[in-house]
């Protein structure tokens, strides 16, 4: 294990995980109405909607299988009797799937602000320097998905999987990682250089995700004619009650 390993994977990580926090902290201070996508559909929308489903969509199904696959070890799939060759079979499956409808919407996405010209004057210098990184973290995830699919292929669960949950606790395990195909070093450098990027520009926006919208109350609208009906039959003056006729009132 040299300094390089050492800088790389026990140290790198850390200092990325600062920054990004560091960084959210700050541009909340100091640009609370910052964080936001600052939507361009009123320039654009066929394309738009079309390739953000599927970019945001996808991102989420390839977010969950990160999850799954770097936090939930192998005794625990063993345990649930699932058996090997099945879990792998889903995520070369749903995560290459996934990682393509991520790849494909951010391609649309993207010649989208190429082509239209309120959209390109829009882009800021942050997304320029995050596009390139964000699309190469996708194709080395690809590619090191694409690498399960060997005769004997690398079990990251084994190894990268042991890295990452050793970060949490720590007490980094250098060589689990120092050891792992390049796909995979490859794949891991650039999502640090992303989340590290990441309180800086438009993908910051992913922390205002309105979850408060699931358990919000129902908000009741009327609409204008209704509201107007409804007044102009309450400013009716109530007409006078006469007698019935052949009826004698008491006085």
């Amino acid at each position: 294990m040299n300094h390089l390993h050492i800088a790389l994977w026990g140290v790198l990580p850390y200092l990325t995980a600062t920054l990004m926090i560091a960084g959210t902290a700050w541009r909340y201070r100091y640009d609370r109405f910052g964080f936001t996508t600052r939507s361009s559909q009123l320039h654009e929308s066929r394309l738009l909607s079309t390739g953000g489903p599927l970019f945001h969509y996808g991102l989420l199904l390839v977010f969950a299988g990160h999850v799954i696959g770097l936090l939930i070890p192998e005794s625990l799939t063993e345990r649930a009797h699932i058996p090997e060759w099945l879990y792998h079979a889903n995520a070369v499956l749903v995560g290459g799937a996934a990682g393509l409808a991520t790849l494909t919407g951010l391609a649309i996405l993207l010649h989208r602000r190429l082509r239209v010209p309120a959209v390109r004057a829009a882009t800021s210098r942050s997304d320029r320097a995050v596009y390139p990184v964000l699309a190469a973290v996708l194709l080395a995830g690809l590619a090191a998905t694409a690498t399960t699919l060997q005769p004997h292929p690398y079990d990251y669960r084994l190894g990268v999987s042991l890295w990452f949950r050793s970060l949490l606790t720590l007490d980094p395990d250098i060589p689990a990682m120092a050891h792992a195909p390049l796909a995979y070093q490859v794949h891991a450098l650039l999502a640090m250089t992303l989340f590290a990027l990441w309180p800086f520009s438009r993908l910051v926006h992913a922390f205002t995700a309105p979850v408060g919208y699931l358990v919000r109350p129902y908000v009741v609208y009327r609409s204008r004619g209704a509201r107007t009906a409804t007044a102009a039959r309450d400013s009716r003056p109530c007409p006078a009650r006469k007698s019935p006729p052949n009826t004698v009132t008491r006085r």
